[in-house]
């Protein structure tokens, strides 16, 4: 359909905006200052070509806000406003996955909430929809990490429900690089997840765990070239309850004798004789008095040796530190015939675990000699500077060996100081990282009663893209483990999920 004009009668021009529309804002402002300035209405409508009602509305719109300004003087501060907020569906979805993954709510908590605070009313099945819906987006993230930096690794086992799930992270940067829940954890389940991190560049220099059967030859099926250290802080948590329960033994045979001793004498004072039976108990109680004490006395110091001397960072070298294990070991399996049900296992244990709780020795003695060859020193002289920075700097004695140093190495000091510093804070002797993170995981896992795939996925991703807020180490404030893993920052985890984080304004 087509409209024809006729050519002889002028086209219409197209009709211009009304004066109204065409003030700006300043102007509207004017408009209003002049109107409640008390000048005349019908004149600054005349001046401006616009009605009378507009100029009024711009006047009350004025008045309204003077009011406004001059009336939080007398609002409470409790009530008053400090800032509006759009409420979308975009942002409610954001505020369900930070109530879910930040303050650690369940599904049944996001709910209550938005009823009780925004007046909002949403079922479980539409937040756990709206957490599901974010796993597609973690779950690629974590996919497309690559693993090669990581440096040392550290694994561990934690179970929900009687449900295993293997957990693997990175020493240096605290990055989850394996959160599986599984329904075994023998060494094949460990194997496959080994073998598939292998596809993201998981190549480290070695790995530390406890000492899990299943985890170990897991480990030994997919990465045989891959040394797998001992945690020495499992280690020493399995030697301190059997010092405890030597301890209370002794304390036991200490207060019998004395118990003894004191009926003793109030039958002597009574009847003016020694009871027998009393005298033959007595006669049994103090040797196992004495045997008790020199047992726990015995075994207390072998422990503190192996806690303080061999097992530390700053000791002897590799080689006297095996001799010295060799030889706790050895003095722990005399005393086993005092002690049976306690320190024969524990004899077994370090039997088998010499080389695994020592191999961060091995690998120390490695680094110390690189540093001595570098600085052209003597490999007894870094370790010598070792064990000087770890004493207490309030004892005189850290300070007369250190001068002795630093006169035999004049301008070698400091540099050397520095790179023995760095390798010992290098040494890794203990899966302390894995543990930290299990804290982190239980407190996620106990509102749960069945973990899943999809939300082990999402909170695999958010804990490795969450910004510290704090931390002992001032490298990882306000930064995220996979910016310390890749040394690149990324955005917001929840712009990585495609979301469009609230500013004010």
């Amino acid at each position: 359909m087509c409209i024809l004009l006729n050519p002889s009668t002028p086209a219409t021009p197209a009709s211009s905006p009304a004066p109204a529309r065409r003030l700006g804002p300043q102007q509207r402002q004017q408009v209003a200052v002049e109107a409640l300035a008390g000048q005349n209405i019908t004149r600054l409508a005349q001046q401006l070509d616009v009605s009378r009602k507009f100029v009024y509305q711009q006047a009350d719109k004025a008045e309204q806000a003077l009011t406004e300004a001059f009336a939080t003087a007398t609002t409470p501060a409790d009530d008053h406003v400090l800032f509006y907020l759009p409420v979308t569906k975009a942002w409610l979805r954001q505020l369900i996955l930070g109530l879910v993954l930040i303050c650690h709510s369940s599904l049944r908590g996001v709910v209550e909430l938005l009823r009780d605070l925004f007046d909002h009313a949403l079922s479980i099945g539409q937040v756990h929809h709206i957490v599901h819906q974010a796993v597609a987006h973690a779950r690629a993230i974590n996919a497309q990490q690559d693993l090669s930096p990581v440096r040392i690794g550290a694994h561990d086992e934690i179970f929900q429900s009687g449900q295993p799930v293997l957990v693997g992270a990175d020493v240096d940067s605290t990055y989850c690089y394996l959160l599986s829940v599984e329904e075994h954890r023998d060494a094949d389940t460990w194997g496959v997840r080994l073998l598939e991190l292998q596809d993201q560049g998981f190549q480290p220099e070695a790995t530390i765990a406890d000492f899990g059967s299943g985890l170990r030859a897991g480990q030994a099926l997919a990465m045989p070239e891959t040394p797998c250290r001992g945690d020495v802080f499992h280690a020493l948590q399995t030697l301190l309850p059997v010092v405890t329960f030597l301890d209370n033994r002794a304390y036991q045979a200490i207060a019998s004798r004395s118990q003894l001793e004191r009926k003793q004498a109030q039958t002597q004072q009574r009847r003016g004789r020694s009871d027998l039976k009393l005298s033959q108990k007595l006669r049994h109680a103090r040797p196992g008095e004495t045997q008790a004490i020199a047992l726990a006395e015995d075994v207390a110091l072998l422990v503190q040796w192996l806690r303080q001397d061999i097992l530390t960072v700053a000791g002897p070298r590799y080689d006297d530190r095996r001799a010295l294990y060799d030889f706790v070991v050895a003095e722990l399996r005399a005393r086993v015939p005092l002690c049976p049900q306690r320190l024969q296992e524990i004899c077994g244990f370090l039997e088998n675990q010499r080389d695994d709780l020592l191999a961060f020795a091995a690998q120390l003695e490695r680094d110390l000699a690189a540093v001595a060859q570098e600085f052209q020193v003597p490999v007894d002289t870094a370790r010598d500077l070792l064990n000087v920075q770890t004493l207490d700097p309030r004892q005189s004695q850290r300070w007369i060996q250190e001068a002795t140093l630093r006169r035999h190495l004049r301008d070698r000091f400091y540099p050397l100081s520095a790179a023995v510093a760095e390798v010992a804070r290098h040494t890794v002797r203990a899966s302390s990282i894995i543990e930290n993170l299990n804290s982190r995981l239980r407190s996620y896992f106990f509102l749960r009663r069945h973990l899943g795939p999809d939300y082990l996925a999402l909170l695999q991703f958010f804990l490795n893209h969450r910004r510290f807020l704090r931390s002992e180490h001032a490298e990882r404030v306000d930064h995220s483990p996979a910016e310390l893993l890749t040394g690149q920052t990324h955005p917001h985890w929840l712009e990585m999920l495609g979301f469009a984080r609230f500013a004010r304004s």
